[in-house]
């Protein structure tokens, strides 16, 4: 049985690194500086879902800014009664990435909706006023 104790201990030893190395960097928040003129700020965060379930915003040019706190694609897009309002289209690839654009949306619900197949849950509403 004291043979076995080398092979246990390095087994022991090489799970430890290697579940250490799957945490890494990914529960902390990405470096990145959010415009102090954003009227809308997103962030697509782990479990393939946006930071929030709702959002406002004011009536007019919004500027929208969208963080990729998550590891995967995805493409923001503001829906209207299921259909695409107007040519915004932000693309985030990976962890990291941020992207920008300005819409112009009159008072009304809307939808921040991410348009990779697969990510459907990606859909709050969003209140402009």
């Amino acid at each position: 049985m004291n043979f076995l104790r080398p092979i246990v201990t390095t087994v022991v030893a090489a799970s430890l690194v290697v579940l250490s190395s799957c945490g890494g960097s990914s529960s902390s928040t990405p470096d990145y500086t959010i415009p102090t003129d954003a009227g809308l700020v997103v962030k697509s965060v782990q479990s393939i879902r946006w930071d929030a379930n709702e959002y406002t915003a004011t009536a007019g040019d919004i500027k929208v800014f969208l963080a990729n706190d998550d590891s995967v694609k995805h493409i923001l897009v503001v829906l209207k009664d299921d259909k695409v309002v107007g040519d915004l289209e932000l693309i985030v690839n990976k962890r990291g990435d941020t992207d920008e654009g300005t819409i112009n949306l009159e008072a009304g619900e809307y939808r921040i909706y991410c348009s990779i197949p697969g990510h459907g849950g990606m859909d709050s509403t969003l209140t402009v006023s």
